[in-house]
């Protein structure tokens, strides 16, 4: 039920939200120099790697690492990225890969091939089993503010409590997250 779910939101946004990716795309093509899309290697299921798509919101020759670790990100990030990000319009790309199975609406965001630590410690709890989500329940209670074992203690839980109920009323918090920009730190 959840995949079929899956499948049917994402066609269905992807076909109402067409004319907005194609805005948003040109913009980001006209804010910086490189592509508009930015395919990042991500860690799926079972730990298998995916490419999954973002709108590109830093320059095109930034360190392929989580943002966090950067030594100035502000350096790094556009400056349509940075509405971008606040508003969580980059992510909507990700529409693609819930669509082709990659993702689902709603499960832990997927890793950076090189988060080891994050990996590792989805791993000893089980969460690496689940299909990543575009939004989920770490993302929903501090998204970047939170430390490495906390996301991982809410992944756990989600793995727990997961049903179709709880994936809506993620989804439900996500839009009023995103609107107040909550949790983004770069």
């Amino acid at each position: 039920m959840k995949r079929a779910f899956d499948i049917l939101i994402a066609t269905a946004a992807l076909a109402c939200l067409w004319p907005l990716l194609l805005a948003i795309g040109l913009m980001v093509r006209a804010d910086s120099p490189g592509p508009a899309l930015h395919w990042s290697r991500r860690v799926g299921r079972d730990n298998v790697i995916f490419r999954m798509p973002k709108f590109r919101t830093m320059r095109i020759d930034t360190p392929d690492v989580a943002t966090h670790l950067l030594e100035d990100p502000d350096r790094w990030i556009s400056p349509l990225g940075r509405i971008l990000r606040r508003t969580s319009l980059d992510e909507l790309p990700q529409l693609w890969s819930v669509l082709v199975g990659d993702m689902s609406l709603v499960g832990p965001r997927p890793a950076l091939f090189n988060q080891d630590d994050l990996v590792a410690l989805r791993t000893e709890a089980g969460v690496h089993r689940l299909r990543p989500g575009v939004t989920g329940w770490a993302q929903i209670n501090g998204r970047d503010e939170l430390p490495i074992p906390e996301k991982v203690r809410l992944d756990a839980a989600y793995l727990q409590r997961r049903s179709m109920a709880f994936d809506l009323f993620i989804i439900l918090r996500t839009f009023s997250s995103a609107a107040k920009g909550a949790g983004v730190s770069h």
